[in-house]
């Protein structure tokens, strides 16, 4: 077990005996990625502010009964998905998402890495708003496995564990989100797809024949 793991386990146990010292530690450790990731479940970032407020005043009040199945990482993002869900759902706000990444998936959008200049810039926000605006067209479920995948890099595991789905329904979930934000760049012109394979290249050969 390397330091950061337990010392953040110290502080588990700690906050379970009512340590608040020990929950502030858990608080000021996993703040910015909690409202990163109600930022993108929300979109405003008022509710944003509230969904993780929320979160984090669940973590406190459940820390009693938290068992430790999963790392206390996961349990947060899950009450800080499930806030996000129940203010949206409380508000009726159905506000976009900023983008995921899709760095692990074959999706060729050139945005420069390096410090851009004015019209790399211009580029890059404009990928950034359509990919909020494709955002919108997911239904709740797609967005919410799109944001823990890509945002957050956790494991189909994880996120299984994180939203009480099987692994199963969270790779089909981030599959068909995926196609469908992808389909909508390709629309906008902001997404080249994939290089066809061997494979589909002899197809393609054979139909013309």
């Amino acid at each position: 077990m390397n330091e950061r793991i337990r010392e953040e386990s110290q502080w588990v146990e700690a906050a379970r005996r009512g340590d608040e010292a020990a929950f502030e530690a858990l608080v000021r450790r996993y703040e910015r990625p909690v409202l990163a990731l109600t930022r993108r479940l929300c979109g405003d970032p008022d509710d944003a502010e509230e969904a993780a407020q929320e979160a984090f005043l669940a973590a406190w009040q459940g820390l009693p009964f938290f068992r430790g199945d999963a790392a206390f990482s996961t349990w947060l993002y899950r009450l800080a998905s499930n806030a996000s869900v129940d203010l949206l759902r409380r508000e009726g706000r159905h506000r976009a998402a900023a983008g995921p990444s899709l760095d692990d998936e074959e999706v060729h959008v050139d945005v420069p890495s390096a410090a851009p200049g004015p019209q790399e810039a211009a580029e890059r926000r404009e990928l950034r708003e359509q990919v909020a605006a494709g955002l919108e067209r997911l239904n709740r479920e797609q967005r919410e496995v799109l944001v823990l995948r890509e945002l957050h890099q956790l494991r189909y595991d994880e996120i299984a564990q994180v939203l009480d789905l099987d692994v199963g329904t969270v790779k089909s979930r981030i599959n068909r989100g995926r196609k469908r934000l992808q389909q909508f760049l390709m629309d906008s012109g902001n997404f080249s797809p994939p290089a066809p394979s061997k494979g589909e290249k002899r197809r393609a050969a054979h139909e013309e024949l």
